[in-house]
C-alpha cells in the first residue's frame, strides 16, 4: 500500500506519518521510486502502537522512541516488559541509580510470596517507597505486606498471562503498555471503592 491507503487504514494523518517516518519512529517503505514507498500491515501495527503510547498512555515521542529501539535491536522481552514498565508506571531508579539497596521488609515480600530474589527497577522502587515510608515513621506490619502482596501476585499472574501471548513485539508493547496503565489506575479505583464501602458500613450509623 501507499502513504494514502496507509493513512486511511490506520486512521493516521499522512503528515503524521511523515513526522514518525522523519523521527524515527516508523520504518522506511520499500522504494519503488524516488518519491514513492510501499508500506505493509508491519506499519500498520507500528502506527496503532505509536498511537496508543502516545493517546492513551500518555508517553512523550523519546519514550516512545526508546521503547520501539529497543523493540527493533531485538531486545530480550524480558529486558523490554521492564522498560515498558518502568516508563509507564513512572518508576523512579533515581534513589537507586547507584546501586540497589535493599530493605528487610522488601526482602520479606520477596521470600513470603516466592518471587525470584532477582534485582529489578521494581524491587527498587519498592525499596525507595519503603524507606521513604520508615523515615516518615509510617509503620508497615507483616501482615499489611502479606495481604497487599498477596493480592499483587494474584492481579500480576493475571496480567503477564495476558502480556506474554503476542508472538509480534510491536503487540507485546501494546499490551502490555495499556494494559499496565489503564489496569494500575482500575486498582487504584477499586481500591478508593472498597475504602468508602468500607468506611461507610462502620460509619453510616453515625450520620
Amino acid at each position: 500500500m501507499q502513504l494514502k491507503e496507509l493513512s486511511e487504514r490506520s486512521g493516521v494523518s499522512a503528515a503524521s506519518i511523515k513526522y514518525y517516518l522523519r523521527e524515527g519512529l516508523l520504518p522506511a517503505g520499500a522504494a519503488v521510486h524516488a518519491t514513492r514507498a510501499q508500506y505493509s500491515a508491519r506499519h500498520v501495527e507500528r502506527l496503532e502502537l505509536i498511537q496508543a503510547l502516545r493517546r492513551i498512555v500518555g508517553l512523550n515521542i523519546e519514550q516512545i522512541r526508546g521503547l520501539l529501539g529497543m523493540a527493533d535491536d531485538g531486545a530480550p522481552r524480558l529486558d523490554l516488559l521492564a522498560a515498558v514498565q518502568r516508563v509507564v508506571l513512572e518508576l523512579d531508579t533515581s534513589a537507586t541509580a547507584g546501586g540497589s539497596v535493599g530493605t528487610p521488609a522488601a526482602d520479606a515480600v520477596v521470600r513470603l510470596r516466592g518471587w525470584p530474589d532477582y534485582p529489578s527497577d521494581a524491587r527498587n522502587a519498592l525499596n525507595a517507597h519503603l524507606a521513604l515510608m520508615e523515615s516518615l515513621n509510617i509503620r508497615v506490619s507483616p501482615e499489611v505486606l502479606d495481604t497487599y502482596s498477596k493480592a499483587m501476585d494474584d492481579v500480576a499472574g493475571i496480567d503477564i498471562a495476558a502480556t506474554t501471548a503476542p508472538d509480534s513485539v510491536d503487540q507485546l508493547i501494546l499490551t502490555a503498555a495499556v494494559g499496565m496503565h489503564m489496569h494500575s489506575r482500575l486498582l487504584l479505583k477499586l481500591l478508593a471503592f472498597a475504602q468508602a464501602s468500607h468506611a461507610i458500613r462502620r460509619y453510616e450509623n453515625d450520620v
